[in-house]
């Protein structure tokens, strides 16, 4: 009989690709989760990992055992959620969440559940939204909120549940207050029904996130098909900062709705205008289905999607 912890290493180690990253995942030493797995490999009687320079990779028996480990940690979650289904508890649900999530969406649902639920502690980290999917297949956390971008489809991951929130707007932002000058009169000179062509725009620094992003790719398309490639002079992936930038005139970007959640973007010192075919970013919660039945992810799930359908009522 294999032990489910054991079993779990395995699984970590065929999704992080290293020990090194296991080891730092579940906060063990590498030399224990080595140790642990040399033990799980002779209870299998089989060769499961062997040297590729520096690093190991799986066999065919340890790919094998892998997908089983995957089966008998998602039927371990699903035992203990309908345990907790029959008799509810207080363990605590992790939640990975974009940055505007984090800043509009989540103080409005912990308002939600301080008042439903008082005594179900939620954890909360920001992270990107590719990372937070992938920490959520390897259970490092129990709920995550994402998004994709249009055309940008996000790999969908075997054992994750998706739920769509809703549509978040994306339009051109450039400077709107006294620093509101060449950009602007650019913007409302290239605008055309109330829409901005951002060739427009193409002789200014930009103000985008980090290599990698989805986020980053969709921004830079919309100005390749808009006939020039931007000039990134500015890459952070806190959009606080890009608000700044963008507000003293030292950038243009492409920011969604949801930053300004509960408050007006004008206050910030910005200038919105509508891109061609209005487009929409999605954004959705995930969840490993074997959790599903979990009381607490249940309600976790239910006050984000309240507090998205009324941010701007619940945050003002």
């Amino acid at each position: 009989m294999f032990e489910l912890r054991r079993l779990r290493l395995l699984h970590e180690l065929a999704q992080r690709g290293t020990l090194a990253a296991v080891a730092e995942a579940l906060s063990y030493s590498p030399s224990t989760i080595s140790q642990q797995l040399a033990q799980l490999e002779r209870d299998a009687g089989v060769p499961l990992l062997v040297p590729e320079g520096r690093r190991v990779r799986l066999t065919e028996h340890g790919a094998a055992l892998a997908a089983h480990a995957a089966r008998a940690l998602e039927a371990d979650e699903q035992i203990r959620a309908e345990l907790e289904a029959l008799q509810p508890g207080i363990a605590p649900v992790r939640v990975a969440v974009l940055q505007t999530a984090a800043r509009t969406v989540m103080p409005a649902a912990l308002t939600l559940l301080a008042e439903r639920a008082p005594r179900l502690r939620v954890e909360l980290a920001e992270v990107p939204p590719e990372e937070g999917l992938f920490e959520l297949a390897a259970r490092g956390f129990d709920l995550a909120i994402a998004e994709q971008y249009p055309g940008l489809t996000r790999e969908h991951r075997s054992g994750l549940e998706r739920r769509t929130l809703g549509t978040d707007p994306i339009r051109v932002a450039t400077a709107g207050g006294a620093a509101a000058g060449a950009d602007a009169d650019r913007a409302g000179a290239g605008a055309r029904g109330g829409r901005v062509e951002l060739s427009m725009l193409a002789d200014r620094a930009w103000v985008m996130e980090p290599r990698g992003t989805a986020a980053r790719e969709w921004a830079v398309q919309q100005c390749r098909a808009a006939g020039f490639e931007p000039d990134v002079r500015f890459e952070l992936a806190d959009l606080a900062a890009h608000v700044q930038l963008i507000a003293a005139g030292h950038a243009v970007g492409l920011l969604p709705d949801l930053l300004w959640a509960g408050r007006r973007p004008q206050a910030d010192g910005i200038a919105l205008t509508d891109l061609p075919g209005s487009p929409v970013r999605e954004i959705f919660t995930a969840e490993r289905r074997g959790a599903t039945p979990r009381p607490g992810i249940r309600l976790v799930r239910e006050a984000i999607a309240e507090a998205f359908a009324r941010p701007a009522t619940l945050n003002a």
